[in-house]
């Protein structure tokens, strides 16, 4: 008997639904997999501006798509970052920036090397540092110069882009490589014996079988929850936001190579730069702050929307199991955690990595599906408690913001705070999204600040290391002043982007 998976079934389009069948059609090339993507016009996706980390090239990579060809075909620009605007107090703002920060010191993190800075009397600022922070500030763009050593070798970009036309582009990509699309309503799915799925129930009750089937049906989850009844925990008491007003607005004069996230009294506003326009939007608390008003606050920040507004209703958390029998969930029907630090699009793929890991036959090994979702449970906890960093240590006086201040912290996250403060340290586990660097940035864009830092970094003699340091950021100034504008180098790599195949 052929134990390998002969036929997968992808409920609902969109990004995560196109993204799927890129993947498994790229990696089951040549074999008999048969690949079957259900899609309905009648049921809308969440297409907006879309801001992404780094591992997205690793996607494109996988996929053997063009960075530029990608790019223009999806109005992509560069990021650099995130700039967060008014989240301690109104009127401040720090970075999360991608890329190396400063030079190792002997080893030691250079964080603890700027917390024994500041504990001398010095007064490090992380654009001096960051060349991501200092070349977004600028409003200009580098890449990695391959060399490993120096601001630029470490240098990192993500992207931003039109999630309903990288839908559209992966779409015929899929179809160019055997993907099947069939425009049709799924009214439902019949069980074996045993549990599994059997097959989809299509309109006008043609049934559609598979070996395994992908859900990216979005909240609603018609096979992880609809039919399987996996079941939902709630973050609610975590992460209050559970709205969000998205549009389209103009493009900026001078696009900036970075998401801006702005705290706003019942929530956060984004802003992502697009090639010819600009994605907008508001995540906020329903208790705080209605619909009409939400929207009506974003426009007179944002400018008037070019498309209809869509109002997202959305409880924050995940499914107690991301793969249940044959059945794997993506994108909004595996969870949601609020796109504070982009990761709605991340989770898509690295759902499908570790799916690519665990890839199974018939058989579908119980301790193989264990696995998996250990992995993925694991990694989105810890976002979500990474998000919930963002909040805790305010002082803005919004009732919302007041809230969030006192709310209970996951536990996890209250012991690395603890050791935080006490110490400097920053404990980061392989299997995690966040770095270490993700977390300072966080943490000292706050304002929490370590009683104590690493005490081997007090072996390094103070004024050597202040001469290199010295080095260092005159090395990211002129590495800036050298630099082309976002917009030059969009054209630059648009101009260098191979035809599509």
């Amino acid at each position: 008997m052929d134990r390998a998976i002969g036929s997968i079934a992808i409920l609902g389009g969109g990004t995560a639904g196109w993204m799927a069948a890129a993947v498994l059609a790229q990696v089951l090339r040549g074999t008999k997999t048969t690949i079957t993507l259900v899609e309905s016009a009648e049921i809308p996706t969440v297409g907006v501006g879309e801001a992404t980390i780094p591992p997205i090239l690793d996607f494109l990579r996988l996929l053997e798509i063009d960075q530029g060809q990608f790019m223009a075909a999806t109005e992509g620009s560069f990021k650099l970052g995130i700039r967060f605007d008014d989240w301690r107090v109104v009127g401040e703002r720090y970075w999360h920036p991608f890329g190396t920060f400063g030079p190792s010191v002997d080893r030691r993190p250079f964080h603890h090397i700027w917390h024994r800075l500041r504990a001398a009397g010095d007064d490090p600022r992380v654009e001096a540092y960051s060349l991501a922070t200092a070349l977004g500030d600028a409003g200009r763009m580098a890449f990695a110069d391959g060399q490993g050593q120096g601001p630029l070798g470490g240098m990192r970009h993500a992207l931003h882009f039109d999630a309903g036309l990288v839908a559209k582009f992966l779409r015929t990509y899929s179809e160019q490589r055997g993907v099947r699309r069939l425009e049709r309503r799924v009214e439902g799915a019949t069980l074996k014996d045993d549990g599994f799925v059997e097959a989809l129930v299509l309109d006008g009750g043609e049934r559609l079988a598979a070996d395994l089937f992908i859900d990216c049906s979005g909240f609603r989850g018609v096979l992880i929850e609809g039919a399987l009844k996996t079941g939902y925990e709630d973050w609610s008491d975590f992460l209050p936001c559970d709205r969000a007003v998205a549009g389209l607005t103009v493009r900026d004069a001078n696009p900036p190579p970075f998401t801006q996230a702005a705290a706003r009294p019942a929530g956060w506003r984004w802003r992502i730069p697009l090639r010819h326009r600009t994605g907008n939007g508001y995540v906020y608390s329903s208790a705080h702050v209605g619909d009409d008003e939400a929207l009506a606050d974003l426009e007179r920040e944002a400018g008037k929307l070019l498309t209809e507004p869509r109002i997202l209703k959305f409880t924050g958390g995940r499914r107690r199991a991301f793969w249940n029998r044959n059945v794997v969930a993506l994108g909004l029907a595996s969870g949601f955690i609020e796109p504070l630090e982009s990761t709605s699009i991340h989770f898509v793929t690295s759902g499908l990595m570790k799916l690519l890991d665990h890839f199974p036959d018939k058989g579908f090994d119980a301790a193989n599906i264990a696995d998996y979702n250990k992995a993925l449970i694991a990694e989105y906890e810890a976002a979500r408690d990474f998000i919930v960093l963002h909040y805790q240590p305010t002082r803005r006086d919004e009732p919302f913001w007041r809230e969030r201040a006192h709310a209970a912290l996951p536990p996890d996250l209250a012991d690395r705070l603890a050791l935080y403060r006490g110490t400097g340290r920053i404990p980061h586990r392989p299997t995690e999204l966040f770095t270490e660097l993700s977390w300072f940035y966080v943490l000292e864009g706050m304002g929490v600040r370590p009683v104590a830092h690493d005490p081997l970094v007090e072996l390094s003699d103070l004024s050597q290391v202040r001469e290199g340091l010295s080095g260092w950021r005159r090395r990211v100034a002129e590495i800036v002043q050298a630099a082309p504008s976002h917009d030059a180098a969009l054209d630059m790599i648009a101009g260098r982007a191979r035809p599509a195949a």
